[in-house]
């Protein structure tokens, strides 16, 4: 049993806090710190009138490296699990590195002023956590994540090579509003109009952000939505540790909706993330407009329908050429009625837990910066349909993709 110390109070965090209250065995004690203290209180009252657990709350600036070195080492946690901004995650790893803990975060670092998804910051402490006997586990969420687990699992028990990838994120919940976004509004806004980038034949190859799309219909009555091809984290990762790849490509659904009002928001410069005059005061518009949206964490009573996230994964078996989809469905009411949260922040709350309770028991336990799918897939996977991310595997599925 140990000690975990979670930064980040948003919905991830929400769901993290709660789905490690749930497994006393493994996560003894659970500190949640955030900038704004009073959002880990109000996750502390939800944990104890669920779960009858008390956790320990802070307040801590994650941009702030003696400040969580402080605060970690007045802990002393086993691990920080960082579900706190993308821009954060080299700060924490400082901190982690100076107080000797072990981290693991749910998304990679990115620049606050580039809009850039690259390991390559993370990957360059490999020496560090490596010398230091620490573990940085990177990406341990739905997509990366349990994504980067499915393709593993296909490739250890499908496959003696894969050679295509087509990840599928289908979000088919409907929170009533003509336009909000699921998670972080700059985050998500930043990577939706980013270039896109797909893997063919040895390199990436760049395309304008939203320029491909075709339709998908999910398994099991979910429904057929428009996917869209973007680029995504876990396509670097992948495709540097399965070198046999020859093509791998994301794809994220959107509703008309969506893209007509974020198409507007672009026309008129408010998706920028350049400094701007604004009456006298300079702005970051896309930091403005996150403040005129729906907090995400404030969707989970509204939302409804069910999210649809897999793979689809070619290879050969045998001498033989094979596909299989691996994938997870989830229902966004379910998610709420557990854990007061949509299922987008579910889907990346729970392998964020489980991630870390891998590490705690030794599983993956090993120094250095890791990938996920540089590691066993079969106890992350079991894991998965025993905390809520039940999954399934179809052989030879059918679909037709570009």
């Amino acid at each position: 049993m140990s000690k975990v110390l979670i930064i980040g109070a948003g919905g991830v965090g929400q769901v993290v806090t709660h789905k490690c209250a749930q497994v006393p065995e493994v996560f003894s004690e659970i500190v949640l710190a955030s900038r704004t203290e009073s959002k880990c209180k109000t996750i502390a009252e939800q944990v104890k009138a669920n779960y009858g657990r008390d956790i320990e709350t802070a307040q801590v600036d994650a941009d702030n490296v003696p400040e969580l070195v402080a605060l970690i080492n007045k802990l002393k946690p086993f691990m920080v699990i960082n579900v706190a901004l993308p821009y954060q995650d080299l700060t924490i790893m400082d901190a982690c590195l100076e107080t000797g803990t072990h981290y693991m975060d749910t998304a990679n670092y990115e620049p606050l002023d580039t809009a850039k998804f690259e390991y390559k910051w993370q990957w360059a402490y490999q020496e560090k956590f490596e010398k230091a006997g620490l573990m940085a586990l990177l990406g341990s969420g739905f997509d990366p994540g349990a994504t980067n687990m499915f393709t593993a699992y296909a490739a250890k028990h499908y496959f003696d090579e894969i050679h295509t990838l087509d990840i599928i994120d289908v979000n088919g919940g409907d929170h009533g509003y003509p336009f909000a976004t699921n998670f972080n509004p700059e985050i998500n806004i930043r990577e939706v109009t980013a270039e896109c980038r797909h893997w063919q034949d040895g390199a990436f190859v760049e395309t304008p952000a939203m320029s491909l799309k075709q339709e998908f219909t999910c398994p099991d009555g979910v429904g057929t939505y428009n996917i869209y091809r973007m680029y995504h984290e876990e396509l670097e990762s992948l495709t540097k540790h399965y070198p046999t790849l020859n093509k791998a490509q994301f794809w994220m659904s959107f509703g008309d909706s969506y893209l007509k009002h974020l198409e507007v928001l672009g026309n008129v410069g408010m998706t920028g993330i350049e400094p701007v005059n604004f009456n006298g005061t300079e702005i970051v518009p896309i930091q403005f407009l996150k403040q005129l949206l729906p907090d995400p964490s404030t969707l989970g009573p509204r939302t409804k329908g069910k999210t649809c996230i897999g793979c689809v994964v070619k290879g050969i078996k045998d001498g033989k050429e094979r596909t299989v989809y691996v994938y997870n469905i989830k229902d966004h009411q379910d998610c709420y009625g557990e854990v007061q949260s949509q299922a987008i922040s579910y889907t990346t709350g729970v392998p964020a837990m489980i991630g870390a309770k891998m590490m705690i028991e030794g599983k993956w336990l090993k120094a250095g910066v890791w990938n996920m799918e540089q590691l066993d897939p079969d106890p992350f996977m079991a894991d998965m349909n025993q905390y809520g991310l039940p999954w399934q595997v179809i052989e030879e599925p059918g679909f037709d993709l570009v």
